[in-house]
């Protein structure tokens, strides 16, 4: 069962943890998903049908 929720966890690409979406935007439909060490960014935006993913400094 483990095995299969891995599969469906996005994991930030410098420390390989797993994303949190901690800063959603519900009215908007847009999430948000963080790295917990603030490396990594993901917004969907559901106007723009795209994902936008971006490198955070610390």
């Amino acid at each position: 069962m483990n095995f299969l929720k891995s599969l469906f966890n996005e994991k930030c690409p410098a420390c390989h943890k797993v994303l949190r979406t901690d800063q959603s935007n519900t009215l908007f439909s847009v999430v948000v998903k963080t790295c917990p060490n603030n490396h990594f960014k993901k917004e969907y935006h559901p106007a723009l049908e795209m994902y936008i993913e971006s490198k955070m400094h610390c």
